[in-house]
């Protein structure tokens, strides 16, 4: 059967949306970031040294490149919120703006007077989002909190053990990720209740929370059965879905569940006899399990790729970071461009790569094109410190 291709979806699907962005690191940004690659425009609005991440961790050419990843396309403007010009401005930017995301600590931007009452009093249909380590209330909200704390809580972190049942320390942050998509989520469930009933919303969004849904089937099948590693057939105790290592000391993926992939596998590899111990344990002890290792290790990752491309019988491999924009599946999707820079919306039809606003780049022409602000007004909050 020939498969139809299909038209890449508008990219401006939020077209018209205006975004304020008081959050710094990654959630928010990586929250924000999607929405400004659906069309939404994102102001990212940073204190007078900038979004931290700018000078955080590695670099290229003196810039942070997380701030990199996460903030193209966005228009920034600093802004000292600690003046009461600054919580002015920030007010009456609010009342132009769909939707405000934050990320500090609990209590932060109340303090500041941006709290939701004080943005919801200027703009009843504000779409507010709060993002946080463990929520807006209860005994742990006020602790400091980073990703590998949230995955630790939630019990996502001891799903992940090598094999003497220490956890082993993901070299990605999951719960930023996760808990940025998750704000979207909720926003965007915001505009969608906004739209049916004219009403804006207070969203608060616990990192840790959101990582404990990831446990549900975890949680429940304990609870019925005493395991705790979920699904069995799926935490690489059955030679049909495991990893493999392979003869250039790489890895790929298996992942045979269904007894047509299985049997895919098993005839593509010579090895029919196998069929019936599609279920059977990747213990030591098991015949076919030390035949379908030595199998894998009798060829190199390329050979196993070209395999899996031939055989359908859910097989990948196991890549490395600098491997994703050379795989035929990126190459076709156009997932990375040429900079680094990673496409976070397939078919969006995105073409060109805004780059990430310089600290400030936009603070005047934002102010003069949605507050209106006069020279004169620029010139005496420049010298004040405000901007």
């Amino acid at each position: 059967m020939i498969k139809q291709k299909t038209e890449p979806v508008q990219n401006k699907l939020l077209e018209g949306v205006l975004v304020l962005d008081f959050s710094n690191y990654l959630p928010g940004p990586f929250a924000t970031l999607r929405l400004a690659e659906m069309g939404a425009e994102v102001i990212k609005v940073e204190p007078p040294a900038g979004d931290p991440s700018r000078s955080a961790g590695p670099k290229k050419e003196g810039k942070g490149i997380v701030f990199q990843a996460n903030n193209r396309g966005k228009r920034s403007l600093t802004l000292n919120l600690k003046q009461e010009s600054g919580r002015e401005i920030a007010l009456r930017l609010a009342q132009k703006a769909d939707v405000l995301i934050e990320s500090f600590r609990p209590g932060v931007m109340g303090k500041l007077g941006l709290g939701y009452e004080a943005i919801a009093e200027v703009n009843p249909e504000i779409i507010y989002c709060s993002i946080s380590g463990y929520g807006q209330d209860g005994r742990m909200t006020d602790l400091g909190s980073h990703d590998i704390n949230y995955m630790a809580l939630s019990g996502a972190l001891a799903q992940l053990k090598d094999n003497t049942g220490r956890p082993i320390h993901p070299s990605n942050t999951f719960a930023d990720f996760i808990g940025g998509i998750a704000a979207n989520e909720r926003i965007l469930s915001g505009l969608v209740s906004r739209a049916l009933k004219g009403k804006g919303s207070y969203h608060s969004i616990s990192i840790t929370e959101v990582m404990a849904t990831f446990m549900v089937n975890h949680v429940l099948v304990e609870k019925e059965t005493g395991h705790k590693n979920g699904i069995e057939v799926l935490n690489g105790s059955i030679v049909s879905y495991a990893i493999y290592g392979t003869s250039d000391k790489r890895y790929i993926s298996l992942g045979a569940l269904e007894p047509k992939f299985w049997r895919n596998f098993c005839h593509s590899a010579g090895r029919p006899d196998w069929i019936s111990s599609q279920f059977s344990s990747t213990a030591e002890k098991n015949p076919v399990y030390k035949e379908i290792t030595s199998l894998f290790q009798s060829r190199s990752l390329e050979e196993w790729s070209k395999f899996s491309m031939e055989t359908d019988c859910c097989l990948a491999p196991v890549l490395e970071t600098g491997e994703l924009a050379r795989h035929p599946y990126f190459v076709e999707k156009e997932t990375v461009f040429a900079n680094g820079q990673m496409r976070v919306h397939s078919a969006l039809g995105l073409e060109t790569v805004p780059p990430p606003p310089d600290k400030g780049e936009h603070t005047e022409s934002v102010l003069r094109e949605l507050l209106e602000a006069s020279e004169d007004e620029l010139r005496a909050w420049k010298e004040a410190g405000v901007i």
